[in-house]
């Protein structure tokens, strides 16, 4: 089971496919190294982009994956 969060993209790399995000209520955290969904084009994924973030551990935030863009 999982969660799906807003979140705002902080930083993409392309080279690793993982983005930082700051996941939406949390204001002074972000969370690194987390992996993007290869469904979505790099060019989509500029700072201060919005995003979905399927999280699968609620205690574990990082245990997260970028599932799409809006």
């Amino acid at each position: 089971m999982f969660i799906v969060e807003r979140g705002t993209l902080l930083a993409f790399s392309s080279g690793t496919y993982t983005a930082t995000l700051q996941i939406a209520g949390s204001l002074s955290s972000s969370i690194a190294a987390v992996p993007v969904s290869r469904g979505i084009d790099a060019a989509e994924l500029t700072a201060s982009r919005r995003v979905a973030v399927a999280i699968f551990d609620a205690g574990n935030p990082v245990d997260a994956m970028v599932i799409g863009v809006h």
